[in-house]
Parts: C-alpha cells; sequence; structure tokens
C-alpha cells in the first residue's frame, strides 16, 4: 500500500474514526442479515425497545429512543402497515394513544434479533468472545455518564 493511500496514522488512531467506521461496518452488516426479512434495523431498535415493556405513547418511545417525532411517526407507520405494531387507546387515559408489539411483531422481532446477533458476531469475529463483551462492557460505562 502506498503511503498516501488510507486516512493515516493520526486519524486511523481517532477514537471518532475508529467509532464511526466501526458503526458504518456495523450498519452494513445489518442491512445484509436483516435483508430476508420483514424489518431493517431502525424499525429491529424501535421493536426492541418496545419488547417486554408496558405500553407507551410514540412521543415516551420517541424519547428513550432518541429519534424525533416525525422520526418516530415514519417508523411506526411503517411496521404498523406491516401488522408488527398497533397503536391502541390507553387504558388509563382514554385521550393518549400506546404503541404495542403485535404477536406477527413478537415474531419479526424473533427472527430480526437473530439476524442482528449474527451482523454483531461478524463484526466481533477477530475478538475473543471476552473482548467482544469487554468492549460492550466499556461502551456501556461511556454511556452510563
Amino acid at each position: 500500500m502506498d503511503g498516501d493511500e488510507g486516512p493515516g496514522p493520526e486519524l486511523q488512531g481517532r477514537l471518532g474514526y475508529l467509532l464511526k467506521h466501526a458503526f458504518f461496518q456495523l450498519e452494513d452488516l445489518h442491512t445484509v442479515h436483516l435483508a430476508d426479512g420483514p424489518v431493517n434495523v431502525r424499525e429491529l431498535s424501535v421493536l426492541l425497545l418496545l419488547e417486554g415493556r408496558e405500553p407507551e405513547s410514540q412521543q415516551q418511545a420517541a424519547g428513550r429512543l432518541g429519534v424525533d417525532r416525525t422520526t418516530m411517526v415514519g417508523l411506526l407507520d411503517s411496521l404498523e402497515g406491516k401488522g408488527l405494531v398497533a397503536r391502541q387507546p390507553d387504558a388509563a387515559d382514554r385521550r393518549r394513544n400506546v404503541i404495542v408489539v403485535t404477536d406477527a411483531g413478537r415474531r419479526a422481532l424473533k427472527k430480526a434479533k437473530a439476524a442482528s446477533d449474527r451482523a454483531e458476531r461478524e463484526l466481533l469475529a477477530d475478538l475473543s468472545p471476552a473482548e467482544g463483551r469487554q468492549l460492550r462492557d466499556l461502551l456501556a460505562r461511556i454511556l452510563a455518564r
């Protein structure tokens, strides 16, 4: 490789560069592994967020996912169109709608989680299982601050 190719050692050693490009690789792997399923990686995030929780409003879900309201509406519209989530009146407050995962959504989530797990394993293939856990733990510590 010629010394003028690639980002160079100064940039390649920066945390931002490393995190960004690892994320891009993971996104590409998710695209490949989720291609045969009913959801994309953004929709998978919504289903994972809603899984096993009390139903909540789309505004609450958007806040926890860290997306704006318009983006959340689009994601939910897509998932609802596929029959994977439903908007229902809140039993405690009829003026408010909550989002629930349907039976089809739970089946799709199971399949998508398996595909996502394969994508993550492929990304981390050069790490030992202990190193993969350590990477997750270290990133979680950073995000918990």
